[in-house]
Formats: C-alpha cells, structure tokens, sequence
C-alpha cells in the first residue's frame, strides 16, 4: 500500500483547547507557516460533551485577542465572586472563612463557559485561518530526526513536519513514546461532574465547599444552573456513581444544602480519577508537549485548563519570535526557552495543588483548626487576596502577549 505523505511546518497531536490554541495563536501571528493538528476523536464527539470549564481572565483576554470571544460571549457565565467553606458533612451551618470578588479593574476573575462552545468556536476560527485539522485519526508511530519529525496513522497516511507538538492528554502516547519520563502519583481519589438545575439564582457567586472527603464546588452557569465538581475517594465516588437519581440528589442536598432552592441533576454524571502528573521534561529536538500532555493537577484550584492555555500562549509566543528571527522553529535551543517559561509556574502549581489537597481534605482537628485560622486571617488582609485573585485570574505582567490580551 502506497503512503500518502503530507508535509508542514508544525504538526500538533491533539485537537483539544490547548491543540487549537497553539494552532489559531501562532497562525494569526505566523499567517505563512503551515499548520496541521490530528485529533483522535471523531468531530461528532463534542455534540456528548455536557461539562462546562472555569476560563480564568487572562485566558479570556487571550481568546478575545484571537476573535474567539465575540463567539463565547453569549454562553459565558461570569464569576463575580467565589466564597469558601471548611466543613464537616455533618455540620448544619457552614461558616464563610474566605470571600473572593471581582479583580481590581473591576473584571470577572473567571468564566464559566461550556466545553462545546469552547471547541466548536476554537474549530471555527482555526478553519478560517487554514489550519488543517484531521478528525478520527489516530497516530501510531512517530520518527524524530535532524531535520525533521513525522508521524504514522493508523490509516497508513504519514505527516511530517519542522517541530511536534504532542497536546494529546495526560496519557499522551507521544510523550511515552520519545521516552520523556513523568513524576506522577495517585490521590485515590475521582472528580465527579454534571450539571444541575436550581430553583434560585446563583448571582454569578462560585462556592468551595472543604470537606473530609475532599473539595466540593459549585460553579455558575448560564440560567439557573451550575456546574459541580465533586471530590470523593473513589470506592465511594463509584457508590455514590452507580446510585438512581433520586438518591444521587439526596447526597448532593447533603453537600449542597438549600440555599439555591431544590437541585436536580441535569445531564450525565461522570467521574474521572484524580492524581499529579508532571513531565520532567517538556521539550526535546523537534518535539514539545503542551496542556495535559506536560502536567495534570488536582482541580482543586481550578486551573489546569488555564496552565493548558497558558502554555499555548507562552509556545506559540516562542514559536512565532524564532521564525521572525530566521531561526529553525524546531531546535532544541528554541524550545527551551518555552520550557524556560513554562516548567517551574506548572511544577509550582502542581506543588500548590497537592498541598491544598492534602491539607484540606483531611479531618484532623488540629490541622483543621489552623487552616480555618489561616483562611479567617487571610480574608483579614486585602492585599494578600488581591495578589492571589491576580494570580488566579492569571494577570501577572511576566505573562506571555496573549494573556495580557496583546498580540504577539
């Protein structure tokens, strides 16, 4: 059987947020490079998708920046405020120890914003900008050399290109397969997602409930409906997943009380096992790994699809200035400045997000009893939540272009 061959400049593994990221940012800045990104799943598979993601205000400004927004707008949920709370299930008032408003220039910190929204729009505007993407198709082999890199479909079909970007999840096979090693462990735990519909407004308001078995949040969504993701050990997370409806809801109304009015779940209930994995290493000659592919986190904080988007930025930044330069895109001296960039914020907040998890879903009085005392001062010092609001918005001015909503 013949080959068929197709060559460009960058070939991206993955056609999720953080592969159509990289591809729209650095064919808008970079209109003569030719991109190609093959995605594994079938272009239908977004119509199943029913979860929704918290899109941080440098993300959002970056989306904005790659006419990306005006398509969003109208199914975004802004976050005007996210209050947190440290409790046993037992316990029948749930003091606030920690409120978080709106930054500084009076900008929603976050956004909620459905998953098929997201991707459909970032397809759209990649296609009008001559992205090439490939549905359903799967890579089996891949071949790095001096000059070049190249992969192997199932179908038989080979890509080549100057650089590849494995974006293709926290199991990437291209990852494995250039022999980049991982630091990962398991937290025994599994994240539980749906959608609920609640008789009462949400005011735009966010809530962290703390509780033994793990963070349970509560996430604004368009209408009267909210978003929840719920930590549980898994033997129980699989208990709890396997239930009928009806007492699916009743656990929920232990957890999420009554101040939304009656919930009832609307949409599918998935769970998906929580654990650390980072990549020691996030580039080689002609290779790079991007989002999930280079660092899965704990949701606890909420931002493991912004680190996806802020590697997007930060490589797609990297990318476009060496070519401006004259220099080869994918050598090994390019890339490392992306690594450069973008290692120690993940490895710190892969560090950030183990702590608080292991802090935080544990019932030890003593431990308890300081965290609550370090919230309650914490919420004291208007400064401190101002720096961190910054921080979680992901408006730092050492941020690559495109997260402080400028172009490359």
């Amino acid at each position: 059987m013949t080959k068929e061959q197709f060559d460009s400049d960058i070939l991206i593994v993955g056609g999720g947020y953080v592969g159509l990221s990289i591809a729209l940012a650095t064919k808008t800045a970079a209109p003569h490079l030719s991109i190609c990104v093959l995605d594994g799943a079938p272009a239908s598979a977004i119509e199943h998708e029913t979860r929704a993601s918290a899109i941080a205000a440098a993300a959002c400004r970056m989306l904005d920046q790659l006419d990306v927004w005006q398509e969003l707008s109208g199914d975004a949920q802004p976050i005007n405020e996210m209050i947190v709370t440290d409790s046993r299930l037992s316990d029948v008032v749930r003091p606030v120890f920690l409120t978080f408003p709106a930054t500084d220039e009076n900008e929603p910190f976050a956004h909620m914003i459905p998953n098929r929204s997201l991707i459909t729009a970032l397809r759209m505007k990649a296609a009008e900008n001559n992205v090439e993407l490939h549905q359903d198709t799967i890579v089996t082999s891949q071949q790095i050399d001096s000059n070049s890199a190249s992969v192997t479909t199932a179908s038989g079909i080979q890509y080549k290109a100057k650089l590849l970007i494995a974006a293709d999840g926290v199991r990437s096979r291209l990852r494995q397969a250039v022999g980049i090693k991982t630091m990962h462990w398991s937290y025994d735990q599994t994240g539980i997602v749906t959608t609920l519909a609640h008789e009462r407004p949400h005011n735009g308001c966010a809530q962290e409930h703390f509780l033994p078995a793990g963070p349970f949040a509560i996430l604004p969504l368009k209408g009267n409906r909210s978003s929840l993701v719920w930590t549980e050990p898994t033997r129980n997370a699989e208990r709890i997943l396997a239930m009928e409806d009806f007492d699916f809801e009743l656990e929920l109304e232990q957890r999420f009380g009554h101040k939304l009015g009656k919930i009832k779940v609307e949409g599918a209930r998935k769970g998906f096992p929580l654990g650390l994995t980072l990549a020691r290493e996030f580039v080689r000659h002609r290779f790079a790994l991007a989002g999930d592919a280079a660092h899965g986190i704990h949701p606890i904080s909420g931002q493991g699809l912004n680190l996806g988007f802020m590697d997007a930025a930060a490589l797609s930044q990297t990318i476009v200035e060496a070519d401006r330069l004259g220099l080869d895109i994918g050598t090994l001296t390019v890339l490392e400045n992306y690594q450069m960039w973008r290692r120690f914020d993940t490895v710190r907040m892969g560090v950030v997000t183990d702590v608080l998890n292991r802090l935080f879903a544990n019932d030890n009085p003593i431990i308890r009893a300081a965290r609550d005392f370090g919230l309650s001062v914490v919420d004291r010092l208007p400064g401190l939540k101002t720096r961190m609001i910054t921080q979680a918005a992901g408006l730092s001015q050492s941020t690559p272009n495109l997260l402080q909503g400028k172009a490359i």
